[in-house]
């Protein structure tokens, strides 16, 4: 198929979280040369799918680099859940609703966020600007033919969506809105950033590979007719016991929705994928492996096909030693 703008195909980047000396070295391996501070490809463009921030050693890098080429119209981006995260945490609560932060200063919300606050603490202004840039992201696209979204694909909930927002991004009100587990907002900033969480049996928890204790887990969308955990369970954590086999409930399916095969190519982010990149489903793949936890930061190189290969995965390990061995390529921030 032939693409919009006369480019011949994307490159859509995973999770990145603060690994942007990875970030710049992929982006080279892939072809991509930095011009006036952009990274650019001469018939490319990249596309961001989300997750820039926290974790990571060098976020301020991350934000700038995947910025500088939104705003160059040589990368095109979604918000992911992170994003999202950082703009509530930052928003103090309208009046009247009896809350002081839309995403509460929990030890848990602290902890996840507190790597990007650190690297911005001597920034203010700067991250001011970030958060006003994050306001601008969208929560999905469909773009030449495919489409991409953090977390999960949901057609129902994103054609209503679209229909009180066209552009696919939110605003104050939207935000503000989204503090109340019942409202529309939370419902859609949730789906299409966190994806579907099914609530493990009570008394059963799991300690998580990145350190917190979960009694819910990461469910995915392309199961025709799921009938047990294990045939939608999508994380790197394992279910406790024989739990794979226990029957989903009624009202769990009901919450389960469905991306078919004969649907448009779909990318994804967000959950933590391990081992060498793989497709889930032959028209999804998801580009989140794990980057942060000395992981691969990983790309996928399309160029139109309605089924996807595998052999189109290209990535980057991400050394132990980001932190202390600088790149000739790095931008100066400061």
């Amino acid at each position: 198929m032939s693409m919009s703008g006369g480019i011949e195909g994307y490159d859509l980047i995973g999770d990145v979280h603060g690994c942007g000396a990875t970030l710049g070295a992929l982006l080279e391996k892939l072809g991509y040369h930095r011009q006036d501070g952009v990274y650019r490809h001469p018939r490319r463009k990249a596309v961001f799918l989300g997750d820039l921030i926290d974790r990571g050693p060098r976020i301020r890098l991350a934000v700038s680099i995947a910025r500088n080429m939104v705003e160059a119209g040589e990368a095109h981006i979604v918000m992911g859940n992170h994003e999202f995260n950082a703009l509530a945490y930052n928003r103090r609560c309208p009046d009247g609703t009896g809350c002081q932060w839309l995403r509460e200063h929990t030890p848990r919300h602290n902890r996840i966020i507190r790597e990007t606050l650190e690297q911005y603490r001597d920034h203010p202004d700067e991250w001011e600007d970030v958060l006003a840039w994050f306001m601008e992201i969208p929560l999905l696209l469909e773009l030449d033919g495919m489409r991409v979204v953090h977390a999960c694909w949901d057609a129902p909930l994103i054609e209503r969506f679209l229909a009180a927002y066209p552009s696919a991004r939110i605003d104050e009100a939207f935000l503000d809105a989204s503090a109340d587990p019942d409202s529309f907002a939370f419902r859609v900033l949730e789906r299409l950033t966190r994806g579907t969480h099914l609530r493990l049996p009570e008394g059963i928890e799991i300690q998580s590979g990145d350190g917190f204790t979960r009694r819910t887990f990461r469910a995915h969308f392309w199961a025709r007719h799921p009938r047990t955990y294990g045939d939608v369970v999508f994380q790197p954590d394992n279910l406790p016991g024989d739990l794979e086999s226990r029957p989903l409930s009624a009202s769990e399916r009901q919450r389960l929705t469905y991306y078919g095969p004969e649907q448009p190519p779909l990318f994804l982010g967000h959950y933590w994928c391990e081992g060498v990149p793989a497709l889930p489903a032959p028209n999804i793949a998801c580009l989140d492996y794990s980057a942060v936890k000395y992981g691969r930061l990983v790309a996928y190189r399309w160029d139109g096909e309605a089924r996807l290969d595998a052999d189109k995965f290209v990535w980057l390990r991400v050394p132990r030693d980001e932190r202390s061995r600088p790149r000739p390529w790095e931008i100066d921030l400061d």
